[in-house]
């Protein structure tokens, strides 16, 4: 029996980079061999074990058959007979086929460090078609190392448009493709694995409407940059680490998608024809309620956002609640973040001043701050009571929109 680390404890090290889960392959062990030396069994679909000390996962050295479509669609053989390198042969990437004994040794029969240093992210071997799941993981850590320098490498690439054209990406469940675009979404370069599966062609399978937006003209007076697809693509580089914020961004503006083709560049009512992509894209991904909600909320109102200061006291109450902003106020912070990043992901104004949302959070603050019980002790109650409220932060409003010093229009 032999333990070696392997994966990404291996790989990050390597990099240089910190290591913050570390897991283990047996070699030369039975089920029982763990399960007698104390050992919990996690696994459901192959043998994993957790060490009865440090709770690391230990997983028997194992090979993997295809006997399916997806993620799932395979047969796993466990025995002491299976060796490390066969082990490792079944992995996705070189980077990640590299183990480590107990004393230091590498073991790497894939060259995984040569590519490593050639900034290569590159499959192990032809198995790597049989897992279309793969393709995704390949696009996430792309969007991860993307800043050390790493790329896809050709002839992965050229096998991941294969399995697409073969239709192995469509067979993939909901729940696994929301893990891996979740986690994508959160890497430092969110935009890099859109653009990987837009290369491979595996966007257009997972995400048609965010595919069918790359090529599609804005004005460039508002976008220099002209085309949809590059401005989400921009738009993500500028939003901030937060799941709900990031995925409001890649999907607020689907309903440039299906914009008639004889108003280009123009697209009146994007907002609102958005919404039904976004509820789809939403209800196939089993996205949770909570990124939603508020995908829907910046899909139909980023354009109130940018026109902020043009609002009138009735119109900015309206916005308020229909935020749901003063019972919220984290949820608004969001709203205001997805804006924020559409209004820089325009080329050349990445560094642009955006006040909007400093006045919307002052409209918020203000509208908040108006005291319901000194209305009630001042004798109203039950619908008078809500009239009166509305009155008293419409003044409020008011009096903050006459106080403001209005810059021009963004």
């Amino acid at each position: 029996m032999k333990t070696y680390l392997v994966g990404g404890a291996v790989r990050d090290r390597l990099l240089r980079r910190p290591v913050h889960e570390r897991d283990w392959v047996v070699v030369g062990a039975s089920e029982q061999d763990m399960l007698s030396r104390g050992f919990r069994p996690v696994g459901k679909d192959f043998p994993v074990f957790l060490h009865p000390d440090s709770g690391e996962e230990y997983a028997l050295a194992r090979t993997e058959r295809k006997s399916g479509h997806g993620y799932g669609g395979f047969t796993v053989f466990a025995s002491p007979e299976v060796t490390l390198e066969e082990d490792l042969q079944r992995r996705d990437l070189t980077v990640n086929a590299i183990a480590e004994s107990p004393d230091g040794e590498l073991i790497d029969p894939y060259d995984g460090r040569a590519d490593l240093e050639a900034r290569l992210l590159r499959h192990v071997s032809p198995a790597f078609s049989e897992d279309p799941l793969r393709i995704l993981r390949v696009a996430r850590f792309a969007a991860r190392y993307h800043s050390l320098g790493f790329t896809v490498a050709p002839e992965t690439m050229t096998l991941m448009q294969g399995m697409v054209d073969a239709g192995e990406v469509e067979h993939l469940v909901p729940e696994r493709i929301w893990k891996e675009v979740s986690r994508a979404l959160m890497e430092p370069h969110p935009d890099v694995f859109i653009q990987v599966l837009r290369e491979c062609g595996a966007l257009k399978v997972i995400l048609p409407e965010v595919d069918r937006l790359f090529g599609v003209p804005q004005p460039p007076l508002h976008h220099p940059e002209v085309d949809t697809g590059d401005h989400v693509l921009r738009a993500l580089r500028q939003a901030p680490a937060d799941l709900p914020v990031r995925f409001a961004v890649l999907v607020h503006d689907l309903g440039k998608g299906i914009t008639p083709e004889e108003i280009l560049p123009s697209h009146r009512g994007h907002e609102r024809a958005g919404l039904p992509l976004v509820k789809a894209v939403c209800e196939r991904l089993r996205v949770p309620n909570p990124i939603t909600s508020l995908s829907l909320g910046v899909c139909e109102y980023h354009l109130h956002c940018h026109k902020a200061f043009e609002l009138n006291p009735k119109t900015l109450l309206k916005l308020l609640r229909t935020l749901d902003a003063l019972r919220k106020p984290d949820k608004f912070e969001q709203f205001l973040q997805s804006c924020e990043a559409d209004a820089r992901g325009r080329l050349g104004l990445e560094d642009r001043d955006y006040p909007q949302v400093d006045y919307l959070r002052a409209a918020r603050s203000a509208a908040a701050n108006v005291d319901p019980q000194a209305l009630i002790a001042e004798g109203f109650e039950g619908a008078e009571l809500g009239k009166a409220l509305d009155r008293a932060r419409l003044r409020a409003l008011t009096q903050l929109k006459n106080s403001y010093d209005t810059p021009g229009k963004p």
